[in-house]
Parts: structure tokens; C-alpha cells; sequence
């Protein structure tokens, strides 16, 4: 999919993964963003995937301000206007990654002054993929996605006091309301010490169950109750090997239970750690 091509940003984003403090949105982009209508900027080939499920997705669950799609070339004329918000889906890449991976980010940024689209207000940024891994591996997520971007912009309106460099704490405190919930993973996204049930019991004593990528969409879909589904964003079959994001995100609230990401290295393949399951167990 071509996203926009000038939105390589050389920058943590804020939110979930860290950013330096002159970058960091402020109380008043939040207040200033229910004003706003927010334009959706869809991919340039009218037939991608993303663009599909975003129209559908935007349409049935957006409900915070009006909203519109535009094209790249329509964004680069608006994104001076303080009056419009942004939903885009980036390439964004880390300073400090030696091997300069580069990732899918779906970011809700305002409009205004700003040159570098990198230095645009950034409310909320959720990591899709590695920019080669097919749109299939998240797209069936994006009403998740899309409904905590709103609930997440909610949550820091009601208590700015939240806003920092790193956001990532303030959503791993809800590791334990996980109880009573049932994880849906997939076993290709476990690492092999924790990839059957009988492993997983070792460690973790909440409900689990192995299941498929269509049980997972049917339960986004169905805005399934006490269902909690891992997102991963890793190489998948490529042989870069960078960050591996793991996100725990509830089928019907939208929210995020956990968030975290480890460096791909030899003890650390890409997938749900065992160590993770210790720290959600906690």
C-alpha cells in the first residue's frame, strides 16, 4: 500500500513508545480537536484494502467530530488548517533502530502551523505493521483501533494530567482487569515456550484459548463481551528483525490491557513472550 511517502517520521511517537517533550500535545489540542472535522486520508490505489475497510470502519464507528476522506494531495493542501484533524496512516521509523525498520502507524494528528508533518499535534498513534507485512495481518482490527483512538482522546480531555512522554504506563495499569476475561490468541504469534495451553497454565492462570484469525475478527465484529485479543506487529516471514509490539486489546471495549514491545533477538523471537504473560499474571 502506498502511504503517504513524505511521512518517514524520525521520531517516537507519542502515546504509547516515548517522545521528547517539546513534541508532546498539549490540553489544548485535545479541547481543540472536538471542534475540528476530522478528514480520513485514504491510500492512493482506490482499490486497497485499507481503503475498503477504513470507509466502513470510519462510517459505523466515528462518532467524536464529522469526518471526510481526502486523498494524499488533498492532505498536503489541509494539514495548514487548524480546522481539521487527521486520521493518517504513516511510515514511521526510530532514530535509535540500527536497522531502520520501517512501520505502519495509524496516527490522529491536528492540523495547523506546523512544516514537518512530524511535528504535527499527535493525540493518539497505534502501530499496524512492519511497512512490507501485508494489510491483511491488521485490517480486520481497525474498529478496535478506531474506537480506542476516541476513547483514548476522551480519557486524556478528562485528565490532561496524563499527557507525558510516555503514555505506555498509564494503559499497562489495566493488566489487571484482565481478570474474568478471556485472551484469544493465535499460536503462530506465541513464542514456543508459551504456545499451547498446557505451557501458557505454567504461567499465566487467566482463561485462554488458541483460536483462529477469523474467530478473532468475528468476535471485533460482534463486539464479543469479556474477549481480549493480542495484536502483534512484527517481521512476520521477513528476515528484519527490529521491534515486535504487542498490544492486548478488548474485542468489545476497545481498551488496551497491555502494551509493550521487545527488540527481535535470539531469545526474543518475535512473538508473546513468556515474560509477558508473567508481567499480565502479576
Amino acid at each position: 500500500m502506498k502511504q503517504l511517502l513524505l511521512t518517514t517520521i524520525l521520531i517516537c511517537l507519542i502515546s504509547f513508545i516515548g517522545k521528547s517533550q517539546e513534541h508532546l500535545p498539549t490540553a489544548n489540542d485535545y479541547s481543540a480537536f472536538v471542534k475540528t472535522k476530522t478528514l480520513i486520508v485514504l491510500d492512493d490505489n482506490p482499490m486497497s484494502e485499507y481503503n475498503f475497510r477504513i470507509k466502513d470502519v470510519i462510517k459505523n464507528n466515528w462518532t467524536i467530530t464529522e469526518y471526510g476522506f481526502i486523498s494524499n494531495k488533498e492532505f498536503e493542501k489541509k494539514r495548514f488548517n487548524p480546522k481539521y484533524s487527521f486520521i493518517i496512516n504513516s511510515i514511521v521509523t526510530f532514530n535509535k533502530d540500527k536497522t531502520k525498520a520501517r512501520y505502519n502507524f495509524l496516527s490522529l494528528v491536528m492540523g495547523g502551523k506546523e512544516k514537518r508533518i512530524a511535528n504535527m499535534p499527535d493525540l493518539c498513534s497505534v502501530p499496524l505493521s512492519y511497512k512490507h507485512v501485508h494489510e491483511d495481518v491488521y485490517s480486520y482490527k481497525l474498529p478496535c483501533f478506531i474506537r480506542f483512538m476516541q476513547n483514548h482522546v476522551k480519557l486524556v480531555s478528562k485528565n490532561p494530567e496524563i499527557i507525558s512522554a510516555n503514555v505506555l504506563k498509564y494503559y499497562n495499569k489495566n493488566a489487571s482487569l484482565l481478570q474474568g476475561k478471556t485472551l484469544y490468541l493465535i499460536k503462530v504469534e506465541l513464542q514456543k515456550e508459551v504456545n499451547s495451553l498446557a505451557k501458557i497454565r505454567k504461567v499465566y492462570p487467566g482463561k485462554v484459548k488458541i483460536v483462529t484469525k477469523e474467530e478473532v475478527e468475528k468476535a471485533i465484529n460482534c463486539k464479543k463481551e469479556n474477549i481480549v485479543f493480542l495484536h502483534k506487529v512484527g517481521p512476520e516471514s521477513s528476515k528484519t528483525k527490529a521491534r515486535c509490539f504487542k498490544i492486548l486489546v478488548g474485542a468489545s471495549d476497545s481498551d488496551f490491557y497491555y502494551f509493550d514491545y521487545h527488540m527481535i533477538k535470539k531469545k526474543q523471537s518475535d512473538s508473546f513472550l513468556e515474560k509477558d504473560f508473567k508481567r499480565i499474571a502479576r
